[in-house]
């Protein structure tokens, strides 16, 4: 049997891996560990481990990391912390093959204690582009570091292989999070409004708006920005906008981010409310009822487009990812992005929605990827040579 560790460390990552963990779950030939860290161990952001066991599943090993200092300098100590941590639990552990997503500082950490603990690594969304983010470089810093890769676009594979990695282990199975479309019965838009206790309306908005750490603008500016051009939207538009928030990860500047979202929902409680953690069902639903996706999450460019809900991207932090028709872009400022939002309500742009393909979209992509992890020969994997293009 091979065992399967799966590394999650926050509350959007651990909704986009779970159906992968039911289906590593259910086959007799693998056996899932689950290493928990980071945000899903801090009371700040939801101690959302407790989710992740309230759905069932066990938790092998949980390890602190994250410190209360959301400084460049603070999470730098964080990723040391990490990196001690991480290799103490692979030595107890001991898989097989461990499978890390996306970008985040965390599973930099991750990825290093696992190069230097000699354990292959399975990397999914390699190769994608967010030119406003430090997430870039650490995404193909992952991507060196790993073993089998799983793409979510052709040229995301092509980029990829194009960093040196053997065309042979390289797979474009699709975005996993859409996965989670398919299998979750999401809620009606009252069961919704009931479940979370707000009245969503016929103008709902699901904002989701996180640090940009390569970009000029601070993202305190950019988030008041875009609070200054709701706020401004509401008041001229002649039906009421609702606005349910997710909270910033803990990332550079998110406590900014999150203080704001609490000021503002604390000044217009009729209108808006703000979550945690929403819980991939909820937050799911939520946007399949929104009339609109705004922010800069990664989710309104690879998810949205599935539900054929408009996404407002704000800013450069996806700058430079494939996306769907029913993306607007705009600028970080008041003008730009009350200018997007009325292109989203317009009648005229979502009549044009109904054509929508999302180029993340593909068909059994969990299972795909569990039979890669079952079947890919691992024997000296981690003594890797360098792919070089004719």
């Amino acid at each position: 049997m091979r065992t399967v560790c799966v590394f999650t460390g926050t509350r959007a990552e651990y909704g986009l891996l779970k159906p992968l963990m039911e289906e590593i779950q259910k086959d007799p030939d693998l056996d899932l560990q689950l290493l928990v860290s980071a945000m899903h161990l801090s009371p700040e952001f939801g101690l959302t481990y407790k989710i992740i066991e309230s759905d069932g599943f066990k938790i092998d090993e949980k390890v602190e990391m994250l410190l209360s200092s959301d400084t460049s300098i603070g999470i730098a100590k964080s990723m040391g912390l990490a990196m001690i941590g991480y290799c103490e639990a692979l030595e107890r552990l001991k898989p097989n093959i461990v499978v890390i997503l996306g970008d985040r500082f965390e599973s930099l950490a991750m990825a290093q204690a696992c190069m230097i603990s000699r354990v292959p690594i399975s990397h999914l969304h390699g190769g994608e582009a967010t030119y406003g983010v430090i997430d870039e470089p650490i995404r193909h810093s992952i991507t060196k570091m790993s073993h089998i890769h799983f793409t979510s676009c052709d040229e995301y594979r092509r980029r990829v292989i194009q960093l040196g990695e053997h065309p042979s282990r390289v797979f474009n199975v699709g975005a996993i999070g859409i996965e989670n479309i398919k299998r979750l019965p999401l809620m009606g838009k009252q069961e919704l409004e009931e479940d979370i206790g707000f009245c969503f309306g016929g103008y709902g908005l699901l904002v989701c708006f996180h640090p940009v750490t390569l970009e000029d603008a601070s993202a305190e500016k950019q988030f008041a920005n875009l609070l200054a051009a709701l706020h401004q939207f509401t008041s001229e538009s002649s039906h009421p906008i609702k606005t349910i928030f997710t909270k910033s990860n803990a990332d550079t500047d998110g406590r900014i981010i999150n203080d704001l979202i609490d000021l503002y929902t604390d000044e217009n409680p009729k209108n808006s409310i703000s979550f945690k953690s929403l819980g991939q069902l909820r937050y799911l639903s939520a946007m399949k009822h929104a009339i609109a996706v705004v922010g800069n999450s990664s989710s309104g460019i690879i998810e949205a487009p599935s539900l054929l809900t408009p996404t407002i991207n704000i800013g450069d932090r996806q700058k430079g990812r494939i996306q769907a028709k029913s993306v607007i872009n705009c600028d970080p400022t008041p003008s730009s992005i009350q200018k997007a939002l009325k292109k989203a309500i317009s009648s005229e742009f979502r009549g044009a929605l109904a054509g929508t393909t999302n180029p993340y979209e593909k068909e059994d992509t969990c299972r795909k990827i569990a039979s890669r992890l079952k079947t890919t020969d691992l024997k000296h994997i981690v003594k890797k040579t360098f792919y070089d293009l004719n």
